[in-house]
């Protein structure tokens, strides 16, 4: 690995920061493979999660990279722009000197990409990688090892290894990749990884981005529509059978509409899935250590005094892989179910008594990488969004701000550091070099030795209130 990455530098360094058409190819080139090979991803997908809906890998894993990959190709000109900022003093400027920002490629990037959405956290990414004109070495995860594989040979087809290469391998290779010293790295996986991760790159002092996840509230409003308000939080909680890192993890409501919005999510989950078991629209658990986890939380949930009710009722077979929504009532801190981030199809519903102290729960714990909020009221709105600082949110919906191309994604504290997306990906994975120019006029002339009454009336002047 540190010889492909040796070589990626010194590539970097030879062809110098690129131009837009290498951009703009590197960025065609990336669209291409995810057209090309859209079935070839939704069939290794299908086949490491035991099962997964082909149509939402379609959309999730394949749509929704190249989407981002387009929307650099449509933008990426701009953002290469010299950026021209103000002189300072202003006189400056009227005796000709200039300052401005240039935006240069960092160089190499690592990239270390998750198991659940394997290819959209690869490629969404690249599209700022690529058009903030760096060279990439992806590691994706050991745990959906068809994909990895599937992403090296494609990748292979239209890439030489010194413009982006995939190295696969189990948690050594990952904790060895974590260690190289790129230009930047950008890690995507959980809180605790991301501790060895970031502990792995301080020691070459590489800047990374991290995207992680948390308890991710769903506070639903007094006036709340809970048909529609079900039907979004359960289509948020149910894709990829909520192995996505800003599902809603707790939904909190008003004590005295619990019963009916969990009503309103055993509809909504039937209304989306007639059946559980064998349903090819419903994936499955991607293997037996996070089946039996999810089966552990609810275990101990029971234990210590919780509802466990089911949102359907067809209830799989354990063979099948696939696991039902569930919703918990009673949950308290005391269990795993709370303490932990779900990932996966169980609901945890809180009553609260008013909106501060919803407000306040959220607070009390880590900040989450998403906040969703359902109502109409513009003052509880904007109690819950001034007072809660989460990673990113969407009002109304879930998972819909991580879509947006023009917003940036990413969490904050525990939920991570750093984000990317549309121009704030080019960013990200740039350098905004300033730059300033002097005029022709000598005027730094007063600032230098020896000084007399030149220096004493400026310093006069500055020296005040």
């Amino acid at each position: 690995m540190r010889t492909l990455l040796d070589r990626q530098k010194l590539a970097q360094l030879a062809d110098g920061s690129p131009s837009l058409q290498v951009r703009i190819d590197r960025l065609d080139r990336a669209i291409g493979l995810l057209v090309d090979h859209a079935e070839d991803i939704a069939d290794a997908l299908r086949e490491d999660f035991g099962h997964r809906s082909v149509q939402g890998s379609l959309v999730t894993d394949v749509a929704a990279s190249i989407e981002p990959l387009k929307h650099a190709k449509r933008h990426v000109r701009r953002w290469m722009r010299r950026e021209p900022r103000k002189v300072s003093p202003t006189a400056l400027a009227l005796l000709g000197a200039r300052a401005w920002i240039d935006y240069q490629p960092k160089g190499v990037v690592g990239i270390m990409s998750p198991w659940n959405f394997p290819f959209n956290l690869t490629f969404a990414p690249l599209a700022g990688v690529l058009a903030a004109g760096n060279r990439a070495m992806i590691k994706p995860s050991e745990f959906t090892p068809r994909s990895s594989a599937l992403m090296q040979r494609m990748i292979a087809t239209a890439f030489d290894e010194t413009e982006l290469a995939v190295v696969t391998g189990d948690a050594e290779v990952g904790a060895a990749f974590s260690a190289l010293p790129f230009d930047h790295l950008l890690f995507t996986g959980a809180t605790s990884v991301a501790r060895h991760v970031m502990r792995a790159a301080a020691a070459n002092l590489v800047p990374v981005t991290l995207e992680l996840g948390g308890k991710s509230p769903a506070i639903v409003g007094r006036d709340a529509d809970l048909t529609l308000a079900a039907k979004r939080l359960m289509f948020g909680k149910t894709l990829n059978a909520g192995q996505v890192c800003v599902a809603p993890d707790y939904a909190l409501l008003p004590r005295d509409r619990v019963d009916a919005f969990v009503d309103a999510c055993r509809g909504a989950t039937r209304a989306m899935f007639p059946r559980v078991s064998g349903n090819p629209d419903y994936t499955a658990i991607v293997n037996d250590r996070h089946r039996a986890r999810l089966r552990g939380y609810l275990d101990d949930a029971r234990a210590k005094g919780a509802k466990v009710l089911p949102l359907h009722d067809d209830l799989p077979d354990p063979s099948d892989g696939r696991m039902a929504p569930v919703a918990v009532l009673g949950a308290n801190d005391t269990m795993d179910v709370m303490r932990d981030e779900i990932f996966g199809p169980i609901l945890p519903v809180l009553p609260y008594d008013g909106i501060d102290e919803a407000v306040a729960y959220v607070n009390a714990r880590p900040r989450p990488l998403s906040l969703y909020y359902f109502g109409d009221d513009a003052r509880e709105q904007a109690r819950v969004l001034g007072g809660i600082v989460a990673g990113g949110v969407t009002v109304n919906d879930t998972i819909m701000h991580l879509t947006m191309d023009d917003l940036p994604f990413g969490g904050v504290g525990p939920s991570g550091m750093g984000a990317y997306h549309g121009i704030d990906g080019f960013r990200t994975f740039s350098h905004a070099r300033p730059v300033y120019r002097q005029s022709r006029l000598d005027v730094t002339a007063m600032l230098r030795p020896p000084y007399g009454k030149t220096i004493q009336r400026l310093l006069a002047f500055k020296l005040r209130r």
